[in-house]
């Protein structure tokens, strides 16, 4: 299993944010880091241009998107976009997509969300043939009908992988791309619900086993302080539990809510926590850093430290 980290997720101002993701990106990558994951905050920072920013500062780490909603753009656009950065970042785009969720693409974009997977699979058959250029995309189905030219094409294979928790998304996920990128998902969800169902998906089309990226919380604390970190995950995490996807997620393994998706307390804590997600068939783990303390100082001791042991772990699970 492959240890990555979540880069971008919190908010603020555009100068100090593009600022933050260069000293984390570089961090994650001198810290010898599988992966640097990013996630598309609706009314935050565009994720492609994130990857293409940590790309000219960064020289071997893999830059991972999780995940741009598919409705925002046509996926000849994304295609194009998704191409052009992969090239920059010298190969190193791990392409996340999927199709969001009803409160972002209905609710904030005002786009149908009547049929989210049929739209994916349409959705990918263009995608896909968008990015095996260069060459004509020539692709009609129920939601599109597309005759495109593209001069396009990426070197080195660009990894597409699909946020997909029910059946018939893992379904998709494992016959028309290279695997999974999950939020939510505890390890009982996964090696009973998810693993074995887009491996098989996999197998059935022919494809090689495909990634599983789980992302989970982590915070390095003593084991008497594990409660409050829990805590800390549901006060500042929690919103993302409302979705109905993520609640049938949930009702599929042991986790009741975020805060038992965090993997917190000492070293050996979080080790067996990381073996455990390996155990249960994930390739790539994606930490959530999550520090804990009362005051801004704290905050930040907590975050270094929990740096540093996720750094030292990275070797120690490959």
């Amino acid at each position: 299993m492959r240890l990555g980290v979540m880069i971008g997720a919190e908010r603020g101002d555009m100068a100090r944010k593009v600022k933050k993701l260069i000293a984390d990106i570089e961090w994650a990558d001198a810290a010898g880091l599988s992966t640097a994951w990013m996630p598309q905050v609706p009314d935050d920072f565009d994720l492609l241009s994130m990857v293409a920013l940590m790309a000219s500062h960064s020289t071997r780490i893999e830059l991972g998107t999780a995940v741009v909603p598919l409705q925002a753009q046509h996926p000849i656009a994304l295609a194009r976009q998704a191409l052009s950065v992969h090239a920059i970042s010298n190969g190193r785009l791990a392409l996340g997509v999927g199709p969001s969720h009803h409160w972002i693409i209905r609710d904030m974009l005002g786009l149908p969300y009547d049929k989210p997977a049929a739209y994916t699979r349409d959705y990918l058959q263009v995608f896909n043939a968008a990015i095996s250029g260069p060459g004509p995309v020539d692709v009609e189905n129920d939601t599109f009908t597309v005759h495109n030219p593209t001069a396009l094409g990426a070197e080195t294979k660009m990894p597409v992988l699909v946020a997909a928790l029910g059946p018939v998304m893992l379904q998709i996920a494992g016959e028309h791309a290279d695997g999974t990128t999950l939020w939510m998902a505890d390890e009982k969800a996964i090696g009973e619900h998810i693993a074995p169902k887009i491996n098989k998906a996999a197998a059935g089309a022919g494809k090689p086993a495909p990634r599983i990226v789980a992302g989970i919380p982590v915070t390095l604390c003593a084991n008497s302080e594990i409660d409050a970190a829990k805590d800390r995950a549901n006060r500042i995490l929690a919103e993302a539990e409302t979705s109905p996807n993520y609640q049938r997620l949930l009702d599929r393994g042991d986790a009741r809510d975020v805060g038992d998706l965090c993997a917190a307390g000492d070293e050996e804590s979080i080790l067996k926590r990381f073996r455990a997600f390996a155990d249960a068939g994930v390739t790539d783990l994606s930490v959530r850093l999550l520090p804990i303390g009362e005051n801004r100082d704290e905050l930040v001791a907590s975050k270094y430290r929990t740096r540093e042991v996720i750094s030292q772990l990275a070797a120690e699970i490959r």
